[in-house]
């Protein structure tokens, strides 16, 4: 769940805290493409410098690296890591905004094109051709050349009973 304006006022510097104000929704949709790209290059570079911090106190904290400055102890980075999260959700929501820029100029692009193209298909002259000579008559009928079998009614069952009566003789 994400914080609140108000919690990240009180992780964030003054000078911090005003481009991340600029992130949240009414702001946002005011701002140009070329401001919203600025912004998103400052937050990630804000979330790096942040992330970097706190995994050197990590690396610190379990001896694997030593303490650049002057006290050995190091400081916890739970706070920095809180800050770290602020900018990141904030570069989420830049990234959303310009994604949603990025998609709204092209599909104006795509129906500007489409417009194009149907205006072009309506102006086009009407392809009509003459269609020649036609039979007056309409088609004519074929004559179907397979011998058809016909069968008189009367011998239909003809097999069927022969059979039945060879059958009959035998069992007498």
């Amino acid at each position: 769940m994400g914080d609140t304006i108000a919690a990240e006022r009180r992780l964030l510097a003054e000078n911090e805290y005003a481009p991340v104000a600029n992130s949240h929704y009414p702001a946002l949709r005011g701002l140009a493409r070329e401001e919203l790209v600025e912004l998103a290059g400052w937050l990630r570079s804000q979330r790096a410098r942040a992330r970097d911090i706190v995994r050197e106190r990590r690396r610190i904290r379990r001896g694997k690296a030593e303490p650049r400055g002057a006290t050995p102890e190091t400081p916890s980075e739970r706070g920095l890591s809180a800050k770290k999260q602020v900018f990141a959700r904030a570069l989420g929501r830049v990234n959303n905004r310009i994604e949603r820029l990025r998609t709204e100029a092209a599909r104006a692009r795509n129906a500007a094109r489409l417009r194009e193209v149907l205006d072009r298909r309506r102006n086009a002259p009407v392809h009509h051709p003459d269609p020649g000579q036609t039979a007056g008559e309409g088609m004519r009928p074929r004559e179907n050349i397979t011998d058809v079998v016909r069968v008189d009614p009367r011998e239909i069952g003809q097999v069927s009973q022969s059979v039945r009566n060879a059958q009959a003789r035998r069992d007498a």
